[in-house]
């Protein structure tokens, strides 16, 4: 069985491997730009993982996972427009490389070859396979459309968040798992499963990136500490401290959160504390531990021999370990 470290490699040379600059290069450059950009590769890893709980091989994975990973980014790229953000993985954003046109037509071509290389499985599963993807995909635009939504309104509740971040993240981590086992060749059922454990190591994820932001050590978490908080992001520790605030605590949040005459650390520092008063940093490593023990339950019950299962259980294991 293959480390995730292993899958991430087989990932990168797969990208260098179908790297073409064709023309017109003012469609294609930016392609290759932000799929060159790094990244975890995650979601591509997902796939082959889910393969390889099935099957040795995971080859016949590997052009459907860089699908995954090219349709991962064509959100991104799309999501930066939106965003009007400068910069993406400590690299200009495509936008801000060239202009907003080449970065839309190259996000749609993203999308489009994304569902060429998944396309790319055996004929078999193919209508399996698309029906995944194409139902995954549309989520993710409902999730960010949520998203959207939700910088306009003023109350967001803790189920309507929860239920956002699992269309706009959640459900591609559930979906590249659950197509790495039909090409691993899981039947229906396990493979459902396979998505069922999927969605809650992605609910878990977001969340524990939520904590992260806030409370991670920014050394390890590779991004400055508190910039949700001083963009005014709607995250799951804000929602659930308006929830639990007496007066006193929610008349601090609601100013710092419609104030656009501050200082940021005095802002980032205050809001902390109404967090920690209120244990909403306990509240919400609890949150990422209920998930990823469903994980690991519903990685439990499928029937394969535990060696399958070990990078799968590394993972879910790590995303409660980084924040304890």
């Amino acid at each position: 069985m293959k480390t995730i470290e292993e899958l991430q490699v087989l990932i990168d040379e797969e990208i260098h491997a179908q790297y073409r600059i064709l023309e017109p290069r003012e469609l294609y450059e930016p392609m290759w730009y932000t799929l060159s950009n790094g990244g975890k590769r995650l979601r591509p890893v997902f796939v082959l993982m889910g393969c390889q709980l099935f099957k040795d091989d995971v080859r016949k994975a590997a052009l459907p996972a860089l699908g995954i990973e090219m349709f991962h980014n064509f959100t991104l790229l799309h999501d930066d427009i939106m965003d009007k953000a400068f910069m993406r993985r400590n690299l200009p954003t495509v936008h801000v490389k060239w202009d907003v046109n080449r970065a839309i037509l190259s996000g749609d071509a993203l999308a489009i070859q994304s569902n060429i290389f998944i396309a790319s499985c055996d004929k078999e599963i193919l209508p399996d396979v698309l029906r995944v993807f194409n139902s995954t995909a549309l989520q993710v635009c409902e999730g960010q459309q949520y998203d959207l939504n939700f910088e306009r309104i003023p109350e967001v509740s803790v189920a309507d968040y929860l239920n956002m971040i699992r269309l706009k993240t959640a459900v591609l981590i559930a979906g590249s798992l659950q197509i790495g086992a039909l090409i691993g060749g899981a039947d229906a059922e396990w493979a459902k499963k396979v998505y069922e454990m999927g969605d809650m190591i992605g609910m878990a994820f977001q969340l524990q990136d939520d904590f992260l932001d806030t409370f991670g050590n920014p050394v390890t978490f590779g991004k400055n500490i508190g910039g949700d908080i001083l963009a005014n992001k709607k995250t799951f520790l804000l929602i659930k401290a308006r929830e639990m605030a007496n007066p006193e605590q929610r008349s601090l949040l609601d100013h710092y959160y419609s104030s656009e005459d501050f200082n940021a650390d005095i802002k980032i520092e205050s809001v902390k504390k109404v967090f920690h008063d209120l244990e909403i940093d306990k509240i919400t490593i609890d949150k990422v531990h209920f998930y990823s023990q469903k994980a690991l339950e519903i990685l439990e019950e499928i029937p394969v021999e535990p060696a399958r299962k070990k990078e799968l259980e590394k993972f879910t294991r790590n995303l409660m370990d980084r924040i304890r």
